[in-house]
């Protein structure tokens, strides 16, 4: 793709939580320090998307100082009733990120649909207005706001910090609209945050340790014309 389709924007929090599902053994919720790769692009995807284009986080920058705070919770119970659960929250969280689209080479059909100037601009509108869907930081009671920004601009809490390891991390899932076949994975990988920066492989990155969660995932179809509006028709 040879224009530029990068978007930067800030999100911001009372609270978030940044959890796979490993970490919530026994109906415990713990966020990660940071934000994943998939809640990222959870967040862009709120902000617009189509099955035309695939969203890839480039970076992400921590502004505020990683938080925690204790919650105690009183989920419904499957059986009826309350149960008390205690979460691990992030809070006051503010993150500048820095994203940018291609092509789903998967998607062949939807070719007609490629006009990455529009799309950039109709990306641009949805962000300057916070966005298509509600933005959720990890979970559904989180909520956050997205603005335009100019990622690296004002003072951040770990600006000149240096290095800091942030251990091994669930990064994202692969889902077969994605990988062009059957497979849905999950990926981890150890992160590494440089003065508050943190840089993301590719999804399809080999040094990504990949899991298999199921091998017949059916992909969701949009067809032009039938339950999909082609990009010039939205602008």
């Amino acid at each position: 793709m040879p224009m530029n389709t990068t978007i930067e924007y800030e999100v911001t929090g009372k609270y978030a939580l940044f959890s796979e599902v490993a970490t919530r053994i026994g109906g415990e919720k713990s966020s990660y320090q940071v934000p994943t790769y998939q809640a990222l692009r959870g967040i862009t995807e709120s902000i617009y998307w189509k099955p035309t284009i695939e969203w890839y986080i480039d970076e992400v920058r921590v502004v505020n100082r990683i938080q925690t705070e204790g919650k105690g919770i009183r989920p419904i119970k499957m059986s009826g009733g309350n149960d008390l659960s205690y979460y691990t929250y992030l809070k006051d969280v503010r993150y500048q990120v820095k994203a940018h689209f291609e092509w789903n080479d998967n998607r062949g059909d939807l070719a007609r649909d490629r006009n990455p100037a529009k799309h950039l601009d109709i990306a641009k509108r949805a962000l300057a207005r916070g966005g298509r869907r509600d933005i959720f930081l990890g979970t559904r009671e989180c909520q956050g706001y997205v603005e335009p920004c100019t990622f690296g601009e004002g003072k951040g809490f770990y600006d000149d910090y240096g290095e800091l390891d942030l251990g091994y991390m669930f990064f994202c899932f692969r889902y077969p609209d994605n990988c062009g076949d059957d497979r849905f994975t999950r990926k981890f990988w150890r992160v590494k945050m440089r003065d508050g920066v943190i840089t993301f492989p590719r999804p399809d990155d080999e040094s990504l340790d990949e899991f298999l969660v199921s091998d017949k995932k059916a992909t969701p179809r949009f067809t032009l014309g039938r339950n999909l509006k082609s990009v010039e028709e939205e602008s």
